[in-house]
């Protein structure tokens, strides 16, 4: 019966929202590379200043258990823009599939396009213009930013290490910025990215606040090297990391005043969050993910839990949400927003719809995480078949793994730092988790 009732109240507010709705909702999402999960006020830090994303999270939901479809770039990327894990894409890459993606999903649907920053998606072709996955051949109307990270290519000669960040200036790394598919300065200064994505983005919302419109603005920064602004760097008491993520809540700031300068606001879903966690091996160039364990590229929670914020006034009621979430849900829940129709049946597609819980309040209706073939999640258990040490900061060298039998078992409601391994105590959870994640790890034929 209470199942029922929950049921009976979500679809109240899905339809409330359809009919009350003049127009279809804009949407800016805000995806910042290699932020941590303890990187913001919201979260527990107490050093680094972040006044715009705090106010952001208390006026809307904050999720305290949301991952990224990977612990690296390019696979979190993936599952954001195609909904399917990237782990379980089989033998069908995103780029035989691009008008499945997420922009073109929502350009079908009416809606002005635009990606400002980091792409990650077409690798580093010698003329990102002819790619097949350019953002404009994947449903963008509109790009201005780099292929990828900022720290490719690297100097000539060097290897992306911790002595090669610490030395490096603005221009030390031959990245191009592109609007469109022309290259408009090489090498890009990358004290100014944060600055010029911000302005990009502030005059884009006014141009399109009479339709609607989807925003991605994807930072370079806090990615390794760290650059800010000038009148950032300095400012803050978090020393040089700090500066790049005050510059980053500055830009929030910005962006919402142009939302709600535009008169847009009541009507604006805006989601801030990260692609992976923090690169805490590199010192001033990297974050923090406490109280989580691990980092970047690592399979502990540090890798992949990262901040999420979803802010719609008048349509999500402020609150902190346990419940899992992920990245890749973001695309059934924009479909269902916007009426437009999700890739099922396709190799590794596993979003759901999490807007029950943006709108109604309810439970996440994901009980489940994928880390991939190293672990599996269920509820509050996590199970670990393989670890690994965080990236090798001197040598840039690949680091070794330690594969575990039988696997690691932690409790994350009562252990968050992944610091008490209870395999051996409860055995049973451990071949349910096993069987669980085997099913997933299926083809899709059988």
């Amino acid at each position: 019966m209470k199942k029922l009732f929950f049921s009976l109240v979500v679809l109240f507010c899905l339809f409330t929202f359809v009919e009350s709705a003049d127009k279809k909702p804009n949407i800016v999402l805000i995806f910042v590379d290699d932020l941590g999960y303890g990187d913001l006020g919201c979260y527990g830090n107490e050093v680094i200043k972040t006044p715009r994303i705090d106010k952001l999270a208390s006026e809307g939901q904050r999720w305290t258990n949301f991952y990224a479809s990977g612990s690296s770039c390019v696979p979190s990327r993936k599952g954001l823009m195609s909904g399917r894990h990237p782990q379980l894409l089989d033998d069908e890459p995103l780029r035989n599939d691009r008008d499945a993606l997420m922009a073109a999903m929502l350009k079908r649907q009416g809606y002005a396009t635009a990606i400002l920053g980091k792409w990650h998606l077409a690798g580093y072709p010698e003329d990102f213009g002819e790619a097949l996955m350019h953002p404009q051949n994947c449903g963008f109307d509109y790009h201005f930013g780099t292929p990828g990270s900022n720290d490719v290519p690297p100097p000539p000669g060097k290897k992306q290490t911790r002595e090669v960040f610490d030395t490096a200036d603005k221009f030390s790394f031959p990245v191009p910025l592109i609007r469109g598919k022309e290259v408009v300065e090489f090498p890009v200064n990358q004290e100014l990215l944060t600055k010029r994505y911000t302005e990009e983005a502030v005059k884009w919302i006014a141009d399109q606040k009479d339709k609607p419109f989807f925003l991605y603005l994807a930072h370079n920064m806090p990615h390794a090297p760290i650059f800010a602004s000038p009148e950032f760097q300095g400012q803050s008491k978090g020393d040089r990391y700090g500066d790049v993520i005050e510059e980053i809540d500055w830009s929030v700031g910005e962006v919402m005043k142009a939302i709600r300068e535009s008169g847009i606001d009541d009507n604006t879903l805006v989601i801030f969050t990260s692609d992976n966690g923090p690169w805490t091996a590199f010192g001033p160039h990297g974050g923090t993910a406490k109280p989580l364990r691990g980092e970047k590229l690592t399979t502990w929670d540090g890798g992949s839990r990262v901040p999420a914020i979803f802010h719609w006034p008048g349509k999500i009621a402020p609150a902190t949400v346990e419940g899992i979430g992920a990245n890749l849900d973001l695309y059934a829940t924009f479909s269902t927003l916007t009426g437009g129709s999700i890739p099922s049946g396709k190799p590794g597609y596993m979003s759901v719809d999490l807007s029950p819980t943006l709108l109604a309040g309810t439970e996440s209706p994901r009980k489940e995480w994928f880390y991939g073939r190293s672990g599996f999640r269920s509820g509050p258990y996590k199970m670990l078949k393989m670890t690994k040490e965080p990236t090798d900061a001197v040598a840039r060298a690949k680091t070794p793994s330690t594969q575990h039998d039988p696997p690691l078992l932690f409790d994350l409601s009562s252990d968050i730092g992944e610091s008490k391994n209870i395999a051996a105590e409860h055995p049973e959870i451990v071949a349910r988790l096993l069987a669980e994640q085997a099913l997933l790890m299926k083809p899709v034929a059988e």
